[in-house]
């Protein structure tokens, strides 16, 4: 079982800090794109322990919900607490995430 803040409990600067790093913002913008995903799907590449790092602190700042389904680990953007708590912040983000990417690059 997954601990996760309550929407009222979100704070801006654990969300800015989760959405500082550009692993984690490119997560964050492919759950943004294909809703639910198997965390693993998230960093196919990356070791066990960085993905676990990454997501955790990606749930514990309120950013993302994470579920068992029997051996994988779903995880979804929690874009309506974050709309209702910061409103347009997660679009923002995304949207200075893509202008921000070097020309030729998918951000």
């Amino acid at each position: 079982m997954y601990e996760h803040p309550a929407t009222d409990e979100i704070a801006i600067p654990r969300v800015l800090f989760a959405l500082s790093e550009p692993l984690r913002l490119s997560m964050v913008r492919m759950l943004a794109e294909r809703g639910e995903v198997d965390s693993i799907e998230l960093g196919p590449d990356l070791p066990r322990s960085t993905l676990t790092h990454h997501t955790g602190l990606l749930r514990e700042s309120g950013v993302v919900f994470v579920r068992a389904e029997g051996r994988k680990c779903m995880i979804r953007l929690r874009r309506d607490d974050l709309d209702a708590r910061f409103p347009g912040l997660i679009d923002t983000v995304l949207d200075g995430y893509r202008e921000a990417a070097p020309a030729g690059e998918d951000a």
